[in-house]
Formats: structure tokens, sequence, C-alpha cells
């Protein structure tokens, strides 16, 4: 079974992670690193512009950015705008996928299965929306089947390729303040509800259908991830620090 090499790199700046997935994503097309790599990262407050991004989904001032201590960059990753921020899981899969599948398509498909599948282990149903990247919650429905919610949305995708090389990736809100998203209309996607896996669990927990969540949600969640991964991906993960 191959394996991937998985750095959790901790809490760092967007700029030094961005930096450092850059120079192993170009060591990875030039086959210096031969396996497949998953970048782990948590970062201090960052609103980040896609290819995509429309000025109308921007409803901050540099003057707000600067009171709340978020940064701001633009970045070549498809999508729109998004928040990054502590209590967020970020990944950086750094992918070939000639090894895979040379399909972008398939490979989105293929990171939000490993979401689905990491936030399962908490009890957490999520699935994919028609045409909307990411994973989102199912919405809440009373006994006559009427939604009475809709579907929150629970992580986020945005990836950039080139020579069938993949960075850019996933960021699943774990225990992120989701305040920080009231910023920005999340994704380009008018009333979106962003969520958390440690909201879905509160609420679940004050329903009497879970326990509260774990202090160690953070950590449980990022090794739920690498395991999922491993399964989707079909490799065997290698830790590193």
């Amino acid at each position: 079974m191959k394996e991937f090499l998985v750095y959790d790199l901790g809490l760092r700046s967007y700029a030094e992670a961005l930096s450092f997935q850059r120079e192993v994503a170009a060591k990875r097309i030039s086959k210096e690193i031969p396996q497949d790599v998953l970048l782990l990262v948590e970062h201090p407050p960052v609103i980040t512009l896609g290819r995509s991004t429309k000025q109308e989904n921007l409803l901050f001032t540099p003057e707000l950015l600067a009171a709340r201590g978020v940064e701001l960059f633009e970045v070549e990753r498809g999508g729109d705008v998004t928040f990054h921020g502590p209590g967020q899981l970020v990944g950086y899969p750094i992918v070939n996928l000639t090894e895979h599948k040379q399909d972008l398509h398939w490979y989105l498909r293929q990171v939000e299965e490993v979401l689905i599948r990491a936030v399962a282990k908490f009890g957490i149903v999520a699935e994919r929306v028609e045409k909307k990247t990411g994973i989102w919650t199912q919405p809440l429905r009373d006994a006559s089947g009427a939604e009475i919610r809709a579907a929150r949305k629970l992580a986020s995708i945005g990836v950039h390729a080139r020579q069938w090389v993949t960075w850019h990736g996933f960021a699943l809100n774990v225990t992120t303040d989701l305040s920080y998203f009231d910023l920005m209309v999340p994704c380009g996607l008018p009333g979106v509800d962003m969520t958390s896996v440690e909201r879905e669990l509160l609420e679940r927990s004050e329903a009497g259908l879970c326990l509260a969540p774990s202090p160690t949600l953070g950590e449980d969640v990022r090794e739920a991830t690498v395991q999922a991964f491993a399964d989707v991906f079909g490799m065997k993960a290698s830790l590193h620090h």
C-alpha cells in the first residue's frame, strides 16, 4: 500500500503555510518528493480570496479587518471568499493525480468524502449539495417532513492544480468562532449558515441525543480526518511533526 506523508504544522501564519505548501507542491511535481503529502494546520484569523471572488461578497472594510486582527490574502485556489482561524482544521493535500485519476471533479468529490467520513465518527451526518463544493449538515425537518431549518455548511473546499499536482484544500470548522463569517458572504453563497462540529454536537447534547463535545475534540477530529483520507485514497499515513 502506498504511503502518504502527514505533517501537522500546528498554528502557523497563512503566509508561512502558503509558502511551505507551494514549495512542497513544486517538489511533488519534480518528484523530488515521491509520495503524496497532507499538510494539517491551524491559522490565526485570515480571509482568503479565491479566483472566483466577487466584490459584493466582501462585507468588510480594511479598518474592520484591522480591528478584528484579520489578515487578507488573494490566492490562486478556486472558489470565492472564505475564512480561516483558530479552531478550524485546515488541510492542504498535495496529491499527484496522475497516480490516482486525472480528474479534478473526481478529486473534489474524494475530498468531500474524506470530510463526510471524518465527521461521521462523531455522529454527524454530512452530505454534498449539488453544484456546491463542500459538505453540509442535513436540513432539519418536522414530523411531516417539512423543512424547518436549511442545511448548514460545515466545511469549505478550494483547490489549485498544476501538472495534475494539487494544493490548497479544505477547511473544516471544529471549534471555530463562526462570527468571523459575518465579514463576508461565505463562498459567495447568500444566506448560507456556517456551522461547526462543536455547534452540531452541542445542539445534539442539549437535546439529549449525545454527550457534550470532548475537550480533545480538535485532536480527535484531526485523527479521524487523517484516517478517512487514508481510507478514501487507499493509502497508509506516515505521520511527521
